[in-house]
């Protein structure tokens, strides 16, 4: 099992998104698993993530923030962060393995979550080509 951990500060928007494109895109690949947390996870999953994600037909509508732990780090085969100062934040047991500089979505019109949910769902594709790899199996990379 390979599994993908996005990290954010607030685990509402971004990280959020990618985790559930990964899952979206990894369906029927029980060898892959996305999760996202937060090292000050908000409230709640911000609406315009959850709206324009619904515009592609991805239900974002039951996710929550999670609170980072080591155990996710540890479990993962590679974590992701995407550019919200996480490093700052981050305990030393979390360092990511990327950084994907995507702008925050927070305060931000709708065009503007649209528009980066399109760069995460890029990246997403690309990632998951990666893991499956050319032949249809699972790349094992690990963090270690």
């Amino acid at each position: 099992m390979q599994q993908v951990l996005f990290i954010c500060v607030g685990n509402s928007s971004r990280s959020q998104m990618a985790e559930a494109f990964f899952n979206y895109l990894a369906q029927g690949r029980p060898d892959l698993s996305g999760v996202s947390a937060g090292t000050e996870p908000a409230r709640a999953v911000d609406s315009n993530a959850v709206a324009v994600m619904a515009e592609l037909g991805i239900d974002m509508s039951g996710q929550s923030p999670k609170l980072l732990t080591s155990e996710m780090v540890d479990s993962a085969t590679r974590v992701i962060s995407m550019g919200c100062g996480v490093q700052e934040s981050c305990p030393a047991w979390a360092r990511p393995d990327e950084d994907w500089g995507l702008d925050d979505t927070k305060h931000q019109p709708v065009e503007v979550a649209r528009r980066i949910r399109d760069q995460i769902r890029v990246r997403v594709e690309a990632l998951v080509r990666e893991l499956v790899g050319d032949n249809g199996d699972s790349a094992r990379r690990s963090r270690r």
